[in-house]
């Protein structure tokens, strides 16, 4: 019998997917995966309700409802200033790993070149690699995420397509500076490139404001942007996700698209059009309560001698296991950690190309997008392993 795709057969299962069966086989509280542990909003639960009960559940339009793509245009209009047509500008994907799939698969060639930075979302290589480009990873630099104008400068060059560019970043929680976007969009001039740009954490961020790289000057035709409801609005099982992007980009990217799913759930989506009309206090209190969560969750840590890396954005923070690994490296820390002290995390250097230079060993990833009970009693547990009380 003749073998499957080699390169999908030759995948290992994913820490994602390895961590999270561990969590389940030892009971422990697991902050490895990035997903709420509450509900979204009642006001788009009761909208997606009704609206699947309204007698409009055939296919939606390839780029999505008018009324999702117009909401999604008003929005780029009052958080960001970008005027959007939503007529040719927006394509509602199932997601925003389909948006990245099918922005990428409308712009590479095989053999075309990327720019990535690492440390990076899993999907991002195995994608490009499916798709034939060359991966050229740039590292932002632990304990600060410092982006290293050279290593940058030196990773593009007339074979550049595109940088996929990920801010606020998963899982360093990096929110990348106007000033660092501006280096970024002066080298997709100067090689004539494109950039893809995975904006899902844009509302989640902590005392710094997520600035989209389509924003600065010669981006609005380069740059694709893309967006999640599923994170903006805590419903990350609706994979509904939106790009913006130029008629140009747009009309190749719904061509990919068209192939890949064609539409997603109408009501979800008349849902997801209520949610970006809920306006600037609903992202200002979701963001407030994420950051009190991070803060509870850090301060918890340092405590018991975890350092935690700056997290600006995102669900995530990183923390450094030095003082406690005795010789693992984090992904035998992250193993043990689930079995001695019953709590789930994420070896860093998964977020790395395999076939790069050696990652950082002693780092590991933690979601703190749970409630806070879950988030004390992960400290609790973490206590007794690593500071036990006396008596």
């Amino acid at each position: 019998m003749k073998s499957p795709n080699e390169f999908l057969n030759s995948l290992p299962t994913t820490i994602f997917t390895t961590m999270s069966q561990l969590a389940v086989a030892h009971d422990a509280v697991n902050l490895g995966q990035g997903f709420p542990d509450t509900e979204g909003p009642a006001s788009l639960i009761e909208a997606a309700a009704a609206a699947l009960k309204d007698g409009r559940n055939q296919y939606a339009p390839l780029t999505g409802l008018p009324e999702l793509r117009e909401a999604v245009a008003r929005a780029n209009n009052r958080d960001y200033g970008l005027t959007v047509d939503p007529a040719c500008e927006v394509i509602v994907t199932s997601g925003a790993t389909e948006a990245l799939a099918v922005s990428l698969m409308a712009l590479i060639e095989p053999g075309d070149e990327v720019v990535l930075i690492e440390p990076l979302y899993d999907t991002y290589l195995p994608v490009l690699k499916m798709l034939g480009a060359i991966p050229r990873c740039v590292r932002v630099e632990a304990p600060n995420w410092h982006l290293p104008e050279d290593a940058l400068r030196a990773a593009f060059s007339d074979k550049t397509k595109l940088i996929l560019l990920n801010s606020p970043m998963n899982p360093s929680g990096k929110v990348f500076t106007a000033q660092e976007l501006d280096l970024i969009a002066s080298l997709v001039l100067q090689h004539d490139c494109y950039a893809v740009c995975d904006e899902v954490y844009e509302h989640l961020t902590f005392g710094v404001k997520h600035v989209p790289l389509m924003t600065r000057p010669g981006m609005r035709e380069r740059a694709i942007r893309i967006g999640s409801a599923g994170k903006s609005f805590s419903v990350t099982g609706w994979k509904i996700g939106y790009i913006t992007a130029c008629p140009a980009l747009a009309s190749v990217i719904a061509k990919a698209h068209q192939i890949i799913a064609f539409s997603s759930a109408p009501n979800l989506q008349r849902a997801v059009a209520t949610g970006l009309d809920l306006g600037d206090d609903f992202f200002t209190d979701l963001s407030d309560s994420l950051r009190a969560r991070r803060d509870l969750f850090a301060e918890g840590l340092h405590a018991l001698g975890f350092p935690t890396l700056p997290a600006d954005g995102s669900y995530f923070v990183v923390a450094d296991i030095s003082a406690h690994a005795k010789g693992r490296d984090d992904m035998a820390f992250c193993r043990d950690l689930v079995t001695d002290a019953g709590v789930a995390a994420i070896p860093v250097s998964a977020f790395y190309d395999p076939h790069g230079a050696p990652p950082p060993r002693h780092l590991i990833r933690f979601a703190f997008c749970k409630t806070e009970p879950v988030l004390r009693e992960a400290l609790r547990r973490l206590t007794l392993h690593f500071a036990p009380q006396e008596g």
